[in-house]
C-alpha cells in the first residue's frame, strides 16, 4: 500500500488477534512493543522501534479489567514521547460509556473522566466503534470518528443468517433509533420494550409497543453484559407476545458473570456479536456466534492515515 509517512500500528495485550488481522488488511508489520509488569504489578511499556515522525494508531479496547485501560495511557504516552507525528487510539470497545450522566446524587461521569485521561496522554484523534450513548462523542475536545458495526450485522443478516418473516425489537428505548435503522434496511417490522432499570445489571419488562406474534425476532442492541435484559426480553416475546424464535444481535459481546448460563437456559436462538472484544467461551455458548470488524477498522485508519473522508464507511 502506497504511503506518505510512515504508518505504525501499535497493540496492547487486550486484543492482540483483532490487532493482528488489521495489519494483515493494510499489509503492514506490527509494532515491536515490549509489555511486561512488575511483580507488583505495575506494566511496563517499551516501544522497541523507532517510530519518530509516524502516524501511530494504538489499538486497544478498554474492556475490563481496568489494566486495559492504562495499559492504553501508557502506550500513547510511550509514542508521544517517542516524537510520534500523530497518535491515534482506536478503540473497538470504549469501557465506562453507560457513566454518561449524572443521573443520581454524588456519581461520576465516568465516560467523561475516560475521555479526559485518553486525551491528556497525549491523544490527537480517536476511533471508536458503536458508543453506548452518541453524546459521548461531545466529551471529547479531540477529533473522534465514531464508526457503526452496522454494514458486518447487516451484511450478516441480509446473507448468510436471513431470517423469513422477520420482526426488529428495540430492548429499551435507547435502541430504538438502532433497532429502526435495522428494521428499514431488513424491510420488518419495528417493537419497543420499556422496561425499567431498579439498580444496575437489572432490568425488568414493563410494557411491550408492537405485535411480534407468530415472527421470528431479532433484538438488536450496542451490547450484551450479564444478558439479564435479553433474557427477560426473550422471555417475554416468546412467552407472552408469541414470537416464533427470537434472536439477539450486538456489538460487544462483554457477557460478565451469569451471561452464558442465561444465554443457554433461555428461550434465544442464536447469538450474534462483533469481535470488539475477545469471546473466547463459544464452547461454553455455542448458540453465540463472532462477526469480524477488523477489514472495517483496518478500512478506517487507512482513509485516516491517507487523509481521505471516513463518513463514507457508515452513510
Amino acid at each position: 500500500m502506497a504511503m506518505g509517512r510512515r504508518l505504525r500500528i501499535l497493540s496492547g495485550r487486550a486484543h492482540p488477534q483483532l490487532s493482528r488481522r488489521i495489519c494483515n488488511y493494510l499489509d503492514v508489520s506490527l509494532a515491536d512493543v515490549s509489555l511486561t509488569a512488575f511483580s507488583d504489578g505495575e506494566i511496563n511499556v517499551k516501544i522497541q522501534e523507532n517510530i519518530r515522525g509516524s502516524d501511530v494508531f494504538v489499538i486497544q479496547p478498554t474492556c475490563p479489567p481496568a489494566e486495559n485501560l492504562v495499559e492504553l495511557l501508557l502506550l500513547i504516552d510511550a509514542a508521544r514521547r517517542s516524537s510520534a507525528q500523530r497518535i491515534t487510539a482506536v478503540i473497538p470497545y470504549f469501557g465506562y460509556a453507560r457513566q454518561d450522566r449524572k443521573d443520581q446524587p454524588r456519581v461520576p461521569i465516568g465516560a467523561k473522566l475516560m475521555a479526559n485521561l485518553i486525551a491528556e496522554a497525549g491523544t490527537d484523534r480517536v476511533l471508536t466503534l458503536d458508543l453506548h450513548a452518541a453524546q459521548i462523542q461531545g466529551f471529547f475536545d479531540i477529533p473522534l470518528d465514531h464508526l457503526y458495526a452496522a454494514p458486518v450485522l447487516l451484511d450478516y443478516y441480509e446473507h448468510k443468517g436471513r431470517v423469513d418473516n422477520l420482526a426488529v425489537v428495540a430492548p429499551d428505548v435507547g435502541s430504538v433509533k438502532m433497532a429502526r435503522a435495522f428494521s428499514k434496511r431488513l424491510e420488518a417490522s419495528l417493537s419497543i420494550i420499556d422496561k425499567r432499570r431498579p439498580k444496575p445489571n437489572q432490568a425488568e419488562v414493563m410494557n411491550f409497543i408492537g405485535d411480534v406474534k407468530g415472527k421470528n425476532v431479532v433484538i438488536f442492541d450496542d451490547m450484551i453484559d450479564t444478558a439479564g435484559t435479553m433474557c427477560d426480553a426473550a422471555k417475554e416475546l416468546v412467552g407472552n407476545q408469541g414470537a416464533a424464535s427470537v434472536q439477539v444481535c450486538a456489538t460487544h459481546p462483554l457477557l460478565s458473570g451469569p451471561a452464558v448460563d442465561r444465554l443457554n437456559d433461555s428461550p434465544i436462538d442464536a447469538v450474534v456479536v462483533t469481535n470488539t472484544i475477545p469471546f473466547t467461551r463459544t464452547k461454553e455458548c455455542p448458540k453465540v456466534e463472532v462477526l469480524d470488524v477488523s477489514a472495517l477498522l483496518a478500512e478506517a485508519i487507512k482513509r485516516i492515515h491517507l487523509e481521505q473522508s471516513v463518513s463514507t464507511l457508515f452513510i
